[in-house]
């Protein structure tokens, strides 16, 4: 059937079509040992370039997600 005598027969009968969004997971629960803490809490470096702070995070696009990493530290 074409899709005016679809839309003409559903406004007859009083129909109207009805869109769905996808459901959004938006945390993903792991239960994971943390990872260690390498520097001891003691951000104070003796020379240049020895601790460096970075951050990263996924961004979701239309065609999957990307990987984001930031150095903060730098």
């Amino acid at each position: 059937m074409a899709r005016c005598i679809v839309a003409r027969l559903m406004a007859v009968m009083g129909l109207a079509g009805v869109l769905r969004g996808k459901k959004v997971r938006t945390t993903v629960s792991r239960k994971a040992v943390a990872a260690g803490d390498s520097v001891n809490r003691q951000f104070v470096a003796e020379r240049p370039d020895q601790l460096w702070v970075a951050d990263f995070t996924y961004v979701s696009t239309w065609q999957g997600f990307v990987c984001m990493a930031f150095d903060l530290g730098h």
